[in-house]
């Protein structure tokens, strides 16, 4: 066991790190905070903090935030060239996901070196887990646009979804997403958690509208997860204009728009009148297709 917990050379660890309770906060990600040769984090003060409450004294700790990280790529990068080690870490939760960290990951990919998760909590999974929504499948779609109009029209392209859909938002934007949420959605039932593992974690359970009125007289604070039920099995929804397109087109465009692989083969066979069966072969040859199935199968929801 031991061996298989040494830390690496030439390793990009990403870090997950306590959402709120810093008892959350795993053996593992203390051992590679204290070996690893970089710490990348998102905010030195916040990462400080943490490390100075196990006791633990950086190698060496640079800031990578969303403004920043382009240019710290190469930075990191050289690091991991000269056989150090790297631990990234966000303020929150794990690195990339609404998260810096993206772009890092793939550099260091995309130049052969290894890039090792260091599991944690996840406001996503433990908002999910007590929402009392179904929690498989859901759909993570992290921040939606500030903007009411781009937001209004990212909610529109999500209404098909029969998944349980799950949103991060500002709570000074909160009472926004809630009443374009219901324009759009419809009074769906809905869970908004807060201040999730801190000592005022709350979880306010309803209907859109009845959240609405709440907050709307309860002004909301703290890092805020909404959650909501998808779409009803067997809704009639409205298809796009498929008139002239192949069956190939057509799949690309409820894939677009954000149908799961299988919702766009069962549309497509109802529309056109098909095997579902026939139209799912045809859809695997897509490339977005199969990169989406791949995803899935890394996600285990095949």
């Amino acid at each position: 066991m031991a061996e298989k917990n040494a830390i690496q050379p030439s390793t990009l660890y990403l870090v997950g790190t306590p959402i709120g309770n810093l008892d959350d906060m795993t053996f593992r990600a203390l051992k590679v905070f204290k070996e690893a040769s970089l710490i990348a984090a998102e905010d030195t003060r916040n990462t400080s903090k943490l490390l100075a409450h196990f006791g633990i004294k950086a190698a060496k700790l640079i800031s990578c935030f969303e403004h920043n990280q382009m240019a710290r790529v190469d930075e990191i990068l050289e690091t991991l060239s000269q056989g150090g080690s790297v631990a990234l870490a966000t303020d929150a939760g794990m690195p990339g996901i609404s998260d810096p960290g993206y772009p890092l990951v793939q550099a260091a990919l995309e130049k052969g070196f290894k890039v090792v998760p260091i599991p944690g909590p996840s406001a996503v999974v433990t908002a999910v887990a007590a929402s009392g929504l179904t929690p498989t499948p859901f759909t993570f779609v992290g921040f939606l646009s500030s903007k009411a109009s781009d937001r209004r029209g990212e909610l529109a392209r999500l209404k098909i979804l029969e998944q349980t859909l799950v949103l991060y938002e500002a709570p000074h934007r909160l009472t926004d997403l809630l009443r374009d949420a219901l324009d759009v959605l419809g009074p769906r039932r809905a869970v908004v958690a807060r201040e999730l593992t801190k000592l005022h974690e709350e979880f306010v359970r309803g209907s859109l509208d009845e959240l609405l009125k709440h907050f709307e007289a309860q002004e909301p604070l703290g890092e805020i997860v909404v959650m909501v039920e998808g779409a009803a099995e067997g809704t009639d929804r409205p298809e796009p204009d498929w008139q002239g397109l192949s069956v190939e087109d057509h799949l690309a465009q409820l894939l677009q728009e954000g149908a799961t692989k299988t919702e766009a083969a069962k549309r497509v066979a109802k529309a056109r009148g098909l095997s579902r069966d026939e139209v799912y072969k045809v859809a695997t040859t897509l490339p977005r297709f199969s990169e989406q199935k791949s995803m899935d199968s890394d996600r285990g929801l095949d």
